[in-house]
């Protein structure tokens, strides 16, 4: 089986919430294509309820894209702790961190239930399992524990 990179990292060891770049892949058409761990819990101690990450990634996937260019996709780890980002290019930590904060803050502080995209039978696979109230918490956690630049140590928080 392949190695995958985010199955080597130290879970123990990182400190959340960050943003990691994990790698970056060069297609045979020229492409640039980032891969970036976007944690927010800390692994194996937290994690946050599927409702509320589900709300999450669906917010994410609209406030990044007009925050930062060339995201591809934001898509939750299976553990609940964060999302994997796909992005063109490659962007810095810092601009994926300045975008996520501002998305977090509108969360946090402005959302309301009909900002949510994708909340119907039609648009979505499970629509039924979504919670503004649990994303704005988290969202509020993550804002006030900062996001670092480095997943092993804090930096820029």
């Amino acid at each position: 089986m392949a190695e995958i990179e985010s199955f080597t990292l130290d879970h123990t060891a990182v400190l959340a919430p960050y943003v990691r770049r994990i790698g970056v892949e060069h297609g045979p058409g020229g492409g640039t294509i980032t891969n970036f761990d976007v944690r927010l819990t800390q692994p194996n101690v937290q994690e946050i309820p599927t409702a509320g990450i589900h709300t999450l990634e669906h917010m994410l996937a609209g406030l990044l894209r007009d925050r930062i260019d060339g995201v591809i996709d934001i898509s939750p780890f299976g553990c609940r702790t964060g999302f994997h980002l796909l992005m063109w290019g490659e962007p810095e930590v810092a601009d994926v961190v300045a975008a996520l904060t501002s998305s977090l803050r509108f969360i946090a502080d402005e959302a309301v239930e009909s900002d949510i995209p994708a909340v119907s039978a039609l648009e979505c696979g499970n629509y039924r399992d979504h919670s503004l109230h649990t994303a704005r918490e988290w969202a509020k956690v993550v804002l006030d524990a900062g996001i670092s630049l480095d997943a092993f140590r804090r930096v820029g928080v």
